[in-house]
């Protein structure tokens, strides 16, 4: 008798622990695994709807090319409503258009005849051009730049147009060429369609990490991607370049002036071409030797302007 409880305390306690103890990492284990497949599910969610938001796209036909293309604005009036509400603030940034009347008759001169030699190629395909073009020089005299926007407004301001200055028209069409190579390419909207796919896959990988580091580093590899679709966009309107300048009358080997010139006035400075939306000028050299080539197999038409 004395011993019978002894015994039976022992039996009650061991069965009291380990109960407990196994049910208590059955749930911790569980809380986390359960958190987990949450966060996959809803990031896989969140990357599905992004992807079949664009690739389900049916696309929309450019009417100066022919191609089917993902756009976030299918109308081109879309587009150029887009590009005309931004003019005013692009102008106002850049200390706005030139006093110097006769600059700016050269530039829209020029890119009427490059719009003129287009048109002149695309009729016989039965198109046109939809766009409403625009060239203004604007009153920057420290930027060294030339920009478009969708729906056909073309800019250059006067710091790189002074560079050009004492050159001859070819240079300048070879700036306005690519311009207008971004507006035919419609690089604006694509971009746009496209930044809303990276956005989705970012905010997918940082659900799935579920925590701000993993977050930083999804935007920060859908930022390098859309940096490499720039400086595609980059090539494609230097190869449109090459093709108005000739079609225009100007020797598109003019454009290897103007890279020389943007390489002097980014010497010394700028990010790796990976981390920049546009192709080292030096690149872009070779690319539009080749594209000459490629472009006329038997030699430039004579007679051009360089």
């Amino acid at each position: 008798m004395p011993g019978f409880p002894f015994p039976t305390r022992r039996r009650a306690r061991r069965s009291r622990t380990r109960p407990m103890f196994g049910v208590g990492r059955s749930r911790a284990g569980g809380g986390r695994s359960s958190g987990m497949k949450a966060r996959l599910l809803m990031a896989l969610a969140i990357a599905a709807f992004a992807l079949i938001s664009y690739y389900g796209n049916p696309g929309d036909e450019n009417q100066i090319t022919g191609e089917t293309e993902r756009v976030a604005f299918n109308e081109e009036a879309d587009e150029m409503k887009l590009g005309l509400q931004a003019a005013p603030q692009m102008v106002q940034q850049h200390g706005g258009q030139t006093r110097d009347l006769v600059a700016q008759q050269r530039v829209q001169k020029i890119g009427v005849e490059l719009l003129r030699a287009l048109q002149e190629k695309i009729e016989a395909e039965g198109r046109a051009i939809p766009y409403q073009f625009s060239f203004t020089l604007l009153a920057d005299a420290k930027t060294v730049n030339a920009f478009a926007l969708p729906g056909g407004p073309v800019f250059i301001t006067e710091a790189l147009y002074r560079r050009l200055e004492q050159q001859s028209d070819a240079e300048l069409a070879g700036v306005i060429g690519h311009e207008i190579g971004h507006v035919i390419e419609r690089h604006g909207n694509k971009r746009m369609a496209k930044q809303k796919l990276f956005s989705g896959l970012a905010t997918a990988g940082g659900v799935a990490g579920g925590d701000a580091q993993s977050q930083q580093a999804a935007a920060m590899i859908a930022n390098m991607v859309s940096m490499k679709y720039g400086r595609e966009d980059e090539l494609e309107s230097d190869k449109w370049g090459v093709k108005l300048m000739a079609w225009a009358g100007y020797d598109p080997r003019a454009m290897i002036g103007v890279m020389k010139v943007l390489d002097e006035a980014g010497a010394g400075g700028g990010p790796p071409e990976m981390l920049s939306t546009h192709p080292k000028p030096a690149n872009r050299i070779e690319y539009i030797q080749q594209v000459i080539k490629s472009e006329f197999p038997g030699g430039l038409p004579p007679g051009l302007r360089l």
